[in-house]
């Protein structure tokens, strides 16, 4: 599936839908998703036109320099975008309250760079940090949400049961802070809307199914996808509140990450595939 120049654009009954995979090194990929010729240095080249996002797990661990992040751009098609991970030391920081500097470290240290290939910023806390709504409040309230002209777009993903709860359903709403949906079973799954665009990481891919997921599984993460992106909401997902009714097209971004992930990029051409077909 070559990578269309016209994806960012939507219409105006649906938001687009992009699907991506964890990062583009990975030794497994070569002659199974990457050809066996390919030069490395041109994997990202080859992952940005056969998929339409990436989320960056490197930034999770340590800081880019502004050329690094110039280079990813350049090196990718018009529409592609990534996601950034944010930096842990931010995340595990006590309190969340406090961590202004480093936030800004990471946010004024070159991502701007990135110019139109930059997307979601996903800010990923640990099972250990437990709700605290002061704390979290303080800690959205404070992200910035414009760089350089830019619109800026956070996502949170919480890792604690206690998120399971209406305070944080409606915190995030106030800040229109979008929560990361995971189908994994080792997290709290909540598919509340909190913000105006989706984001799901789907943790389940099977190595023994060449596509990762079986075919009725990504149908329907096809048909979940179009949902979120024409503005509704889905009663089969689990949610702590009650499902909203529709809303405006939503921008849907969906990561298949960890498990089997010689499979990923597969499952991720399948599932574009599919929600293109259907919309």
């Amino acid at each position: 599936m070559e990578h269309p120049d016209h994806i960012a654009a939507g219409s105006m009954q649906h938001g687009p839908v992009r699907v991506g995979v964890g990062g583009w090194v990975y030794a497994p990929w070569r002659d199974n998703f990457y050809p066996a010729d390919l030069l490395r240095r041109l994997e990202l080249d080859y992952a940005s036109r056969h998929l339409r996002a990436i989320e960056v797990n490197g930034t999770y661990y340590s800081a880019q320099k502004p050329a690094t992040y110039a280079k990813w751009a350049e090196a990718t098609p018009p529409g592609f975008v990534f996601s950034l991970k944010a930096p842990r030391y931010i995340t595990e920081s006590r309190p969340l309250a406090h961590s202004g500097k480093g936030v800004d470290s990471f946010i004024y240290g070159g991502i701007e760079e990135m110019g139109d290939r930059l997307g979601p910023i996903l800010w990923q806390l640990p099972p250990s940090r437990k709700f605290d709504a002061d704390d979290l409040d303080a800690f959205l309230q404070a992200l910035p949400r414009v760089l350089n002209g830019r619109p800026l777009r956070h996502v949170l993903e919480v890792r604690n049961p206690g998120f399971l709860c209406p305070a944080y359903v409606e915190l995030a709403r106030k800040h229109a802070i979008p929560t990361v949906f995971t189908d994994s079973p080792k997290f709290p799954s909540l598919a509340d809307l909190t913000g105006d665009f989706v984001y799901a990481r789907l943790m389940r891919s099977i190595e023994e199914i060449a596509t990762g997921y079986e075919d009725r599984a990504l149908d329907q993460w096809a048909a979940h996808a179009q949902a979120w992106a024409a503005g509704r909401d889905i009663d089969a997902l689990p949610h702590v509140g009650a499902t909203q009714p529709a809303g405006p097209p939503r921008e849907v971004f969906v990561f298949f990450i960890s498990s089997a992930k010689l499979r990923n990029p597969a499952a991720a051409m399948a599932l574009q595939e599919r929600v293109d077909r259907l919309g």
